[in-house]
């Protein structure tokens, strides 16, 4: 059958997720999470996958990667793979390679999603539908995309919102802004809401208090925060969500997102009650005379484990080739 079997990927600047899709009712098999840092490119690691898996030449493939794809050549934001997509379709041999934004192929899946894959994280009202739905979310960088219905059916939205100026709300937040500024010209949503960016605000809050910082990796200031073992962390991590709740209700406002917000990314799902949800609402809300449009959009949690991989699927088969 055309366009079967399939390699689809999802690439961001930790780690490399690949599956197989043989037929078009079939489901995903040899699902396979592996750390980017064990292969030099990235068509080293599909090869290497197919040959783990025992799998032959995909007759067509798309990869969702952490950068924005403008042309042939491709360079990921947050690892140093770079690549040519003409390139990769002649090294594994596929008839169409496929290549676009990692959080322009999780937008493609949402309408695939079901109730289980999703965590609500409040909203007085129900999702529009119809209506154009936003996706954000925290990795190693930062992602941003959206979901509109145009004439062909829904669209995502392929863009670099996460390199967007971060802004600040109060004083304690342009003082923290101002001393991250020190260490980077540009203070974007990606500096803080990231894996990296809880690490920088720990720093930001321990010299804001006078205190050395601890050799610290971005779990371990998840860990300490959630247990309330170090306030440094704690404050960390309620910086972090307060600055999510405010991103993601500037991105509600700016798509007129009333068919939801979804939160994507490696970080969100894996902090569970490290998430003040009312801090976060309460910042997503908090826009002068628009409050009461926000209080009724739903903000959900993406819990699925793989639903960009579906999404890519899902643009290999509704994007012309």
């Amino acid at each position: 059958m055309r366009g079967y079997p399939r390699l689809l990927g999802d690439i961001g600047g930790t780690n490399a997720r690949w599956a197989w899709r043989a037929a078009p009712e079939a489901p995903l098999q040899h699902i396979s999470a592996r750390p980017c840092a064990e292969h030099a490119t990235l068509a080293d690691s599909a090869l290497d996958y197919l040959s783990r898996h025992g799998l032959g030449t995909p007759a067509w493939m798309a990869f969702g990667v952490a950068t924005a794809v403008t042309g042939d050549r491709v360079h990921l934001t947050n690892r140093s793979w770079a690549f040519s997509i003409h390139e990769l379709q002649r090294l594994i041999g596929a008839e169409r390679c496929l290549v676009l934004n990692d959080f322009t192929a999780l937008a493609m899946s949402l309408p695939l999603l079901e109730p289980g894959d999703l965590r609500l994280i409040g909203g007085a009202g129900a999702a529009v539908p119809g209506a154009p739905a936003a996706l954000l979310g925290p990795g190693t960088g930062f992602g941003v995309s959206g979901l509109i219905n145009g004439p062909g059916g829904p669209c995502a939205i392929s863009g670099e919102g996460g390199h967007a100026t971060l802004a600040a709300s109060d004083d304690e937040e342009a003082a923290l802004i101002h001393w991250m500024r020190g260490r980077h010209s540009h203070v974007s949503a990606e500096r803080v809401l990231s894996g990296p960016g809880l690490l920088l605000l720990y720093e930001a809050v321990c010299a804001r208090e006078g205190r050395a910082p601890l050799a610290l990796e971005p779990p371990d200031v998840t860990r300490r925060a959630i247990e309330g073992s170090d306030a440094a962390c704690v404050g960390a991590l309620r910086l972090f969500t307060g600055w999510l709740g405010g991103v993601a209700g500037d991105l509600a406002l700016t798509l007129g997102a009333r068919g939801g917000v979804y939160i994507g990314g490696g970080v969100v799902p894996r902090l569970g009650t490290g998430l003040d949800e009312a801090l976060f609402r309460r910042r997503f809300e908090g826009k002068g005379r628009f409050a009461h449009y926000l209080q009724a959009i739903p903000a959900w949690v993406i819990v699925a484990s793989t639903p960009a991989l579906l999404g890519a699927d899902r643009a290999l088969t509704s994007w012309p080739a």
